[in-house]
């Protein structure tokens, strides 16, 4: 049995999964205040149909990370880098308290400059004066030798990748080497900031979450979903908790290739009461941001499925401004029909007969309210209102294609050179996507179909979602040393060492990391999708070689990489472009 809960901006759905048949299902109502009372509402009504003990894993997506940093209700982190010549730490500054220090790694990992000492005791002393208590530690070249990094988050006396604190004043530090082994300095500064900031909130979150799940006798491991449409375990969520950044559209897109056989290109739309979230799909495969996704205003290495978040949903409030119609992006609590006291888009709907959701009684009275004080009819305003919003997902659906084309296109399964994304239908799930399905046909000129699992669709993705991981691993022959940044391993290595053998070790490592994670059964999902190997060139000859070579599990579902389905068990909208 495998329960998923995904935390949405309205309700939390979870469900809970036995083999592709749902066992059981419940939706509670989103509490922002206190997401933790939804998640343990979930889990209760999950338990008055399933035994804790039945259960085998469960995952969970959360909108906690992403809240916080756009709420900004993040703490401050002291960012410390060093750069090295050839590039000025300013232009990345982040933050309140960024401190540029000496020190400098080459490309090849050779030390240019020691770090100072008593620089870093000037920064650790500061910061413990300022009561910061947070740290973000990045060195330029830091995925070729981490020692200035490692020193740099010692000497700030933080804890960090689940060492113990030393005596400093710091509870924890984000190492640039150990999120990604990736080469961009910018990038990386700004990951290692995120990651610090929402650790406090992020962990606070995860103890309850493990002790709520204790308290209701489910012993299970617990998996947090990530925004490469994979899972981690809850304990290296703890250290990497910028990782769960944008969970919640993952889970969506997981739910859909759950759901569906998708072969084709496509767009995904997950429409709640708040937001829709669209996602793009290439020859049947998720689109994905390679290089890492924005945060707040900063490029970050944070890998992540290509998807966008627009304010239109079914509680989206209705309200009119310089003499037109708007919906959203705010919402301001349920819909009329069910009890709120503003009439939002499904008012909307229920108004001019596209849907029958709750007091349809009500969703009358308040549009007729609203036209009044606007002097408006209000067949009128609700058809603006319906219209407004079908537009704006048009327009958000258009431009995230043409995003998608005006760079190479990068999906999970490989690059598509040279090649246009053009999508031929619309797969639609969240709970008005019935209701949407023959508007947003009409709209978007596209085949538009609806999974029977519609409404819990992306609790099922986040209840399926297997674990992904990857690692890069590098070499130097000539000074014969090998690192893997993420995994903090450094060993020595032979002048024989070559591209194949690096490929072999890459592999082991990533094995035996899930393993230790206590992830099992996906030796078959390791692949390597990156390696390369130079020569090195000195005054008589190859004095060794440089090698590199990433490795991953490919995010998909449990147990296989497909259901087998045919068009999607979905329905076709009869109304629908081209039938």
């Amino acid at each position: 049995m495998y329960p998923g809960i995904d935390v949405g901006g309205t309700h939390t759905d979870a469900v809970v999964m036995d083999g592709r048949t749902i066992a059981a299902s419940v939706k509670v109502p989103t509490d922002h205040h206190d997401l933790l009372a939804s998640v343990r509402a979930a889990m209760q009504g999950l338990l008055q149909v399933v035994a804790p003990e039945s259960i085998t894993r469960m995952n969970l997506s959360t909108t906690l990370s992403t809240n916080a940093i756009v709420e900004g209700k993040t703490e401050d982190v002291a960012v410390v880098v060093s750069a090295g010549p050839g590039i000025d730490p300013e232009h990345f500054r982040v933050g309140r308290f960024y401190f540029p220090v000496g020190g400098s790694i080459d490309h090849r990992g050779e030390e240019i400059a020691p770090l100072d000492p008593a620089e870093m005791t000037q920064v650790s002393t500061a910061c413990c004066d300022a009561g910061v208590r947070l740290f973000a530690a990045v060195g330029k070249f830091s995925t070729r030798n981490p020692a200035h990094e490692t020193a740099m988050g010692e000497a700030l006396g933080a804890r960090s990748g689940g060492s113990p604190a030393s005596c400093g004043c710091g509870d924890f530090v984000s190492l640039g080497h150990r999120l990604s082994g990736q080469l961009n300095f910018p990038r990386r500064v700004a990951t290692a900031y995120y990651n610090s900031a929402v650790w406090r909130v992020y962990n606070r979150f995860a103890d309850a979450i493990e002790q709520s799940a204790r308290e209701f006798g489910i012993t299970a491991p617990i998996h947090i979903l990530k925004a490469d449409g994979g899972t981690m375990p809850l304990a290296v969520s703890r250290e990497l908790p910028v990782e769960s950044i944008l969970s919640g559209p993952a889970a969506s897109v997981m739910g859909i290739i759950a759901l569906c056989d998708i072969r084709e290109d496509c767009v995904i739309l997950d429409i709640g009461g708040t937001t829709t979230d669209i996602a793009v799909f290439a020859c049947g495969s998720p689109v994905i941001e390679k290089d890492g996704i924005e945060v707040g205003s900063y490029p970050t290495l944070v890998r992540a499925l290509k998807t966008r978040s627009i304010g239109v949903g079914g509680d989206s409030r209705l309200h009119v401004a310089a003499g037109a119609v708007r919906v959203g992006p705010e919402r301001a609590g349920a819909s009329m029909a069910l009890g709120g006291t503003r009439p939002t888009l499904i008012d909307a709907l229920n108004y001019r007969g596209h849907a029958a959701v709750g007091d349809v009684a009500a969703s009358a009275r308040g549009i007729r309210e609203l036209a009044g004080l606007w002097d408006l009819y209000p067949e009128r305003l609700a058809d603006d209102a319906i219209a407004e919003a079908v537009a704006r997902i048009r327009a958000a659906v258009t431009d995230l294609v043409d995003e998608v084309n005006a760079r190479p296109v990068y999906t999970i399964m490989e690059l598509l050179q040279g090649r246009a994304v053009e999508p031929a239908a619309v797969y639609l799930m969240g709970g008005p996507a019935k209701v949407m399905q023959p508007l947003l046909a009409m709209a978007l000129g596209k085949r538009v179909e609806v999974p029977d699992e519609f409404a819990v669709a992306n609790a099922i993705g986040a209840a399926l979602t297997r674990t992904t991981a990857e690692l890069e691993l590098f070499a130097d022959t000539e000074k014969g040393v090998l690192f893997i940044p993420t995994l903090g391993v450094e060993r020595k290595t032979e002048r024989g060492f070559d591209l194949e053998r690096a490929k072999a070790d890459a592999r082991t490592a990533l094995l035996e990391h899930l393993a230790g994670l206590g992830v099992t059964g996906g030796e078959a999902a390791v692949e390597v999708v990156e390696a390369s190997s130079f020569n090195m060139v000195g005054d008589y000859g190859t004095v060794g070689r440089n090698i590199r070579v990433k490795c991953q599990v490919r995010p998909g579902i449990m147990g296989e990489q497909g259901n087998g389905r045919n068009a999607c068990g979905c329905k076709p909208c009869p109304d629908e472009a081209g039938a």
